[in-house]
Order: structure tokens, then sequence, then C-alpha cells
């Protein structure tokens, strides 16, 4: 992404001294995010629909047919080693789209088992860049750039260098050769502002799209990222890493720590992995990812056990946390015992 940092830098955009983050502020409402806390990995050759098919947790074939869905890699006892947005850019390749915390391990992970497959993993974040776009305007924007937009969720709109992706909460990703999408935000709308990375953290938050650290590598089965609520996770598709126990959640076991939209007044911002309590256990659950939304204020998506969350008074440290209502609905099933 060397080419759009130097854009963001020519501009005056302020940037974090890793440069893997956005920290100018606009107050704007519709904005274009520069997608720097992400990098990519293209997955490229005749084997690859069947090779991440028995890898991933989403069903790769309907990765093919919309066009994007999420993903996570798991270990053998079915807990993620790594999350993705796994998004098709060609009829043999696939990109696959993840936090810049996890990527090293993450490609490592999968090479292990790609050597027998005729399929290559690459790179590609020197050349590919993406961008977020938010807002209230963000669909006009994109009907603007390339004259229409994807009409659902997952589904994507394919360009002669990139693609367009329309994720959950009325929001979209562009991917496209650097100098491209560069060229684009050299022009973009008076209205339009270019965002802090953590107003896009907040737009994933909102959508309660969850998000993997390296302080939450195989700290959750998809489940309890709610991941079956959001087709990250397919239970008919057949075999893959971790499959025996993510199925038997799901058919015959009991999820007992689901995932929860929270707000809470601090004076600093929960990491990944940090803990919450209640009066009945230090350790009601973790914090999977958090964004300001406020002076001391922060919106956070969390694991926690369910019956401590519904009897209430949860705290990280001495600052109780508030519960809010998720966007989506969770299977009331998931929660019985089989």
């Amino acid at each position: 992404m060397s080419t759009l940092i130097n854009l963001l830098e020519e501009q005056g955009i302020t940037l974090n001294p890793e440069k893997n983050a956005v920290l100018s502020h606009s107050n704007r409402t519709t904005q274009v995010i520069p997608l720097i806390h992400q990098r990519v990995l293209s997955v490229k050759g005749p084997d690859t629909e069947k090779f991440l098919q028995g890898q991933l947790t989403c069903d790769m074939q309907q990765v093919f047919s919309r066009g994007s869905c999420l993903g996570a890699h798991c270990n053998i006892k079915g807990h993620m080693l790594s999350l993705f947005r796994v998004i098709k850019a060609a009829d043999d390749a696939v990109w696959l789209r993840m936090n810049h915390e996890i990527f090293d391990t993450a490609v490592n992970n999968l090479k292990k088992y790609i050597i027998f497959s005729k399929a290559e993993a690459t790179e590609v974040s020197d050349t590919l860049s993406g961008v977020g776009i938010t807002g209230p305007g963000a669909e006009a924007l994109i009907e603007k750039l390339f004259d229409r937009a994807p009409s659902e969720d997952d589904g994507t709109l394919s360009l002669s260098n990139g693609r367009v992706v329309r994720v959950p909460g009325n929001r979209f990703e562009i991917w496209m050769e650097s100098e491209s999408l560069c060229e684009i935000l050299r022009h973009l709308p008076d209205e339009v502002a270019i965002g802090a990375t953590d107003n896009w953290l907040l737009s994933e938050i909102d959508a309660a799209i969850p998000d993997l650290y390296s302080a939450t590598q195989e700290a959750f089965i998809p489940q309890m990222t709610n991941f079956q609520a959001l087709r990250g996770v397919s239970f008919n598709k057949g075999c893959y890493t971790g499959q025996e126990i993510v199925t038997r959640l799901q058919h015959r076991g009991q999820l007992k720590k689901p995932m929860y939209l929270a707000e809470i007044s601090s004076d600093k911002r929960p990491l990944p992995g940090t803990a919450i309590s209640s009066p009945d256990k230090p350790n009601a659950g973790l914090v999977v990812m958090a964004a300001p939304c406020g002076e001391n204020r922060y919106r956070l998506l969390a694991v926690i056990t369910k019956t401590l969350a519904e009897a209430g008074d949860l705290q990280i440290g001495s600052a109780a946390l508030e519960l809010q209502t998720l966007p989506y609905p969770l299977d009331p099933k998931l929660f019985e015992p089989k």
C-alpha cells in the first residue's frame, strides 16, 4: 500500500508512526477511509476453490457465485487462527483481506496445507489497496464512480482492475490497483472526506462484524463471534479444518458464550483480549475489538458468558459495561441444551 500511503502523506493526512492507521478526523458524514490496517493475500490457481473449501469455514462455492463472504481458518479444535473477508478476484483467484496483526501467522498456517495444491499464496498489499466508504452518501458515491453499486450484502461489482464489495451497514469496500485507487482519491467530491481508521472500526462494530487480533487468535470458536449469523460459516459444505468441533456445537452442543455489542465510559480504550469481569467471575468474557464513539466513550464487541451477561453488572476494570442491541438476530435454538 506504499502508493496509497504516499498519497495520504502528500495530502497532509496524519498517520500513526507505523503507517497502518489514519488519525486525521473529519466532520463530514460521508467518508472514504483507507483500509491501511489490512493486508491482502492472493490465492490463485486451478485448485483455489478446492483448497480453500477444505480450509475455511465459509462455503467457497457461495463466494464464487456471490462475490464475497466472511471466513475463518480454524485449528483442529475449531478455534479461529485467522479471520478474513474473502473476495473473488477471478475465476481461479481470491483475495483474503485481514488485519495486519495476524497476517504473517495466518499466511504461515495456510501455507502448511497449500503445498499439495495447484494454487499459490502471495501477498499483494504493495500493488492492491482498499478503502471503506461509510455514511449516508456511500451508495451514491459508488454509483457516481462506477455507474452502479452491488445490491446485496457480500455482493460485488467487478472492475477491470479490482472489486467493489457491499458490506453490512450500507457500506462498501473498494479494492483495486493502487494507482487507480489513488486517482479516485485525488478527485473526491467536496462533500466527501478522507476518514480515520477508527471511524471504519466503529462502523464494523456497529454492524457487529468481528475482527481477530494477535491477542485473540485461537480464543474463539466461530459461533462465539456470531459468525453463523454473518454467513461466515457453512454447516453443510463438507469437511474443513476444525469442522467437526464447529458443527457439533451447532447441532449437538449449546453455545454458552456469544458475542455482544456494548459501550463503556473509560479514560482508555479497551484492547482486544481485555478481560471482562462480573461479581461471580473475574473472567466473564473477552473484548473482541473497540473504537471510540465519544469523549472517553467506547463501543465494543465482546464474547461474554451468556448467563453472566443476562445477569448484568459487567465491568472492565472499574468501569461498567452497558450492553446494546445487536443489529441482527441470533437463533435461540443455539443456546438450548441438545
